[in-house]
């Protein structure tokens, strides 16, 4: 069974700010129509509630599934879900049992929710069984360790999760998940991290609101900023500030607020002991807070490469900045460093006036360099598994004649708690690797599998671009190569960040940390990061674990100086913390096990099976959300008669400043952005019409055009990922105005849409006749948009396809057509299409972009 929904009236859908074709109900067009953000900081730590509200806007009962970021290092500890006066608290459970009671609930008739992680970054929320026109709100509850460096401290909040490029062949079998993109070979869950994504111009489908009570916490605020939206501050009680978000902001990028601390110490070096509840003073958590010691770093020389991504999702502002980065970076090296350059998308490229290996920096090789980044353009994929290992070669064997030899391995030194490697080699140089990206990917685990024990005598600094960047990835990758990752949102803050990145890329003042407890002995194992990092300029760095004995004492902070000198710091306790500070900890210590159990951690089936289990029990018993657990509500009334909801995925916003001319899928897997326009399983492509556009029409999009059951949306992506790999269009260009290039967009759709039905032709019957269901929703919309404009009179194959759209509808159901009849109509509609698209270049006769 389906829903229809209503098309814009045409004078709303030729209005740039509706969308071209747009569609709606009558009751609004999408599920999710709110979500609120309260924050209260007080320091370095954030608590923080999350509501989403969701509306059934359908005559029917409802699924939502709304894909969503939160910050990487925040801890999930509650879920409350309220509906009709009804306040039903989230348990958190294994997560196989969370899906069980879920399911069985909503086969019973009961309105459920269920929250998963996805990663470290990216979350799954499912309502089940909404009412028609009900609305059930989902309050998440977080705490959020705040990072403090060069005297600010930073609270970040992702709103939207962007595209994320997919490599790999596609899985046979039913997708994991209900997003646009083929679960692959390399990443096995896209379809969970790939919500469909609107096209620029649809009007604003969610009401957004956001609030953060700024408490100081003894620390002397001297301002403060947020440099992605427009905010106004007004004074609290008891000295707090409250910042509020304007009204008329979209989910479109992350939210930003910098604390700027006054004073020479500003944060000083501390130890808090929090004594678990109920269960006696001697254990509990330790947060340790390291604040470098005064001094510079000590210049050595270095083995640098520098990569530069330069995929197609890097288009715009982004490589612009991206350039100016790595150009600085390059300029910043001396005469003593050695250096390479590698660019990346679908190939890895190097300046081709500079050797094979790793060149000497001089000011020749550096103005090569130099001038080969300026004329780097964005294109194509981003396959960075490639360039990282190359990079790992270059630095850890002969470099070329330029080289001079291996860099060697240097001594390690350890620590009773942590400690690691020194990056320095034989030679006593550093090996530094520096990534430029936004770490728009979907195979995060696959490359840390691959690059993490590679990376132990490397050290990895990151630069993240982006306005809504992959910071879970950035930060996991930087840790594993005891790195920075420094983020930038913004051209306006490119030149602060290029600052602190010269800062960060010399050696840092103190490595292969180490802890010692005296009065408190430290639980083996629970420190966290467990791979402790090096200490530079102006970073503070925390470190959390679990603590037996009695409350008091002092732990005892060892290392190697810059200057190859001892470092010791003792540390004395106090008492004091809560819950928050304990969640803090457990987050990051499930997140260190969840990263040793995506690389292997070096495990048999059974020890990943073991791993999974001490990952699940210091999940529910510390209370906080992992990758194996799952929060879920059942409200006890039964509210449907259980013969199962419509299901809808929510399209998210494209991320500002991203262009759709980047996005594109290649053969296997590839970008991801669905439109709830065209329902198009890969993005239009060519420069972005100022104006409303409409992308390609693909069969593949979860947007709710329809409101569409699961075996549904599972037999399609058999389909899509056929016609994924039958053809992509070539770019072209996009008028922004004029009823002449709104026919030529449609023309061009139409041709699309022949490939894909040729594509599929050798699908099951129940398969091709619902596609040919789906596609007269789309032609209706294609309608609705070309009639919108005085062009449409006299406008030849308009009434064919409204005739051939009357014919498919019969395809939607129980009793669709089958055999000579299925056939009949399929070979219709690629006849009247093929007819409409005329001269348009059919996908057939265009260059294709393919994988190299």
């Amino acid at each position: 069974m389906t829903t229809d929904i209503a098309l814009l009236d045409t004078d709303d859908a030729a209005e740039p700010d509706a969308g071209l074709g747009a569609l709606a109900t009558s009751r609004g067009n999408l599920p999710l129509d709110a979500v609120e953000v309260r924050a209260a900081i007080a320091g370095t730590c954030a608590g923080v509630e999350l509501t989403q509200g969701f509306r059934n806007p359908f005559d029917v009962a409802l699924e939502a599934t709304y894909i969503f970021p939160l910050p990487d290092r925040a801890a999930v500890t509650a879920m409350r879900m309220e509906c009709a006066g009804h306040v039903v608290e989230g348990v958190l459970k294994e997560r196989s049992q969370a899906r069980e009671e879920y399911d069985q609930a909503i086969a019973e008739g009961r309105r459920a929710a269920i929250a998963e992680e996805d990663r470290p970054d990216v979350f799954t929320m499912r309502v089940g069984n909404i009412a028609p026109g009900e609305r059930v709100t989902v309050r998440l509850t977080l705490v959020q360790p705040l990072p403090y460096q060069d005297g600010e401290v930073t609270f970040r909040f992702p709103l939207v999760v962007a595209p994320r490029y997919v490599p790999g062949a596609p899985l046979p079998g039913i997708p994991a998940g209900s997003g646009v993109a083929a679960d692959t070979d390399a990443v096995p869950d896209a379809s969970r991290i790939s919500p469909p994504v609107l096209l620029p111009g649809f009007p604003n489908p969610v009401r957004l609101t956001l609030s953060v009570d700024i408490d100081p916490a003894g620390l002397p605020l001297a301002g403060i900023r947020s440099s992605l939206h427009a905010t106004a501050e007004q004074a609290g009680a008891d000295g707090h500030t409250i910042v509020r978000l304007c009204p008329g902001e979209r989910l479109d990028r992350d939210f930003i607020l910098r604390l700027t601390v006054a004073g020479q110490d500003r944060i000083a070096t501390s130890l808090m002991l929090t004594p678990d509840p109920g269960e006696g003073p001697d254990a509990g958590t330790f947060t340790l807070t390291l604040v470098p010691p005064d001094g510079g770093d000590r210049p050595r020389p270095r083995d640098v490469v520098l990569v530069l991504d330069r995929s197609g999702s890097m288009q715009g502002w982004k490589i612009v900045a991206a350039r100016r980065a790595a150009a600085r970076i390059v300029d910043t090296l001396t005469g003593t460093d050695r250096f390479a350059v590698l660019c990346f998308d679908s190939m890895v490229e190097r300046p081709p006036d500079l050797p094979d290996g790793l060149a000497s920096c001089t000011d020749r090789n550096r103005f090569r360099a130099v001038e080969w980044l300026a004329r780097t353009d964005a294109r194509g994929g981003t396959e960075m598994l490639a360039p990282l290992e190359q990079a790992v070669r270059l630095l850890t064997e002969a470099g070329g004649p330029e080289a001079g030899g291996p860099a060697g391995s240097g001594p390690e030194a350890g620590g009773s708690a942590g400690g690691g490697p020194v990056v320095e080699g034989d030679s006593g140089r550093d090996r530094v690797l520096v990534l430029v990206t936004d770490g728009q990917i979907g195979n995060e685990d696959q490359i840390l599998e691959r690059m993490g024990a590679r990376l132990t005598r490397i050290r990895v600094h990151v630069v993240g671009i982006d306005r809504a960047v992959n910071a879970g990835f950035l930060s996991r990758l930087a840790a594993a190569g005891r790195g920075r990752c420094e983020l930038v949102e913004s051209e306006d803050r490119l030149d602060e960040a290029a600052a602190r990145i010269h800062r960060r890329i010399g050696a840092p003042l103190v490595t292969a940390l180490a802890l010692a407890g005296d009065a408190v002995a430290i639980v083996p194992g629970t420190v966290a990061p467990g791979l402790l990092p090096d200490v530079f300029p102006g970073v503070a760095v925390t470190l959390t674990g679990r603590w037996r004995g009695r409350p008091g004492g002092a732990i005892t902070v060892t290392g190697a100086a810059a200057d190859g000198t001892p470092f010791e710091s003792k540390v004395t306790a106090v008492t004091g913390g809560g819950p928050a500070s304990t969640a803090a900890w457990a987050r990051a210590h499930v997140r260190d096990l969840e990263d040793r159990y995506a690389s292997g951690g070096g495990h048999d089936t059974a020890g990943l099976a073991r791993l999974e289990q001490q990952i699940t029990d210091v999940s529910l018993r510390f209370g906080v959300l992992c990758r194996f657990t799952a929060f879920v509500a059942v409200d006890s009334r039964v509210v449907t008669d259980g013969a199962g909801p419509h299901r809808v995925t929510q399209p998210v916003e494209l991320p500002a400043g991203w262009e759709l001319a980047g996005l594109g899928h290649p053969a296997t897997g590839g970008w991801v952005a669905a439109s709830a326009v065209a329902a198009g399983g890969w993005a239009a492509t060519g420069p972005v019409a100022a104006g409303p556009m409409v992308g390609p029409m693909t069969p593949a999009s979860a947007t709710p055009m329809r409101a569409r059951s699961g075996h549904r949306r599972a037999s399609r992506k058999a389909v899509t990922a056929a016609a994924m790999s039958a053809s992509r269009g070539a770019p072209t260009e996009v008028s922004a105005t004029g009823e002449t290039s709104r026919l030529a967009q449609a023309r061009r759709q139409a041709a699309d849409e022949v490939a894909v039905l040729r594509a599929a032709q050798g699908a099951p019957a129940t398969e091709r006749a619902q596609l040919l269901a789906d596609l007269a929703t789309r032609i209706e919309a294609l309608l609705a948009a070309l009639t919108a404009g005085p062009a449409a009179a006299g406008l030849g194959g308009l009434g064919g396809l409204g005739d051939l759209a009357r014919e498919l509808h019969a395809c939607d159901g129980p009793g669709s057509p089958g055999g000579a009849r299925l056939k009949a109509l399929w070979q219709e509609a690629i006849r009247v299409l093929t007819d409409f698209a005329g001269d348009a270049s059919p996908p057939a006769s265009r260059a294709f972009w393919k994988r190299s």
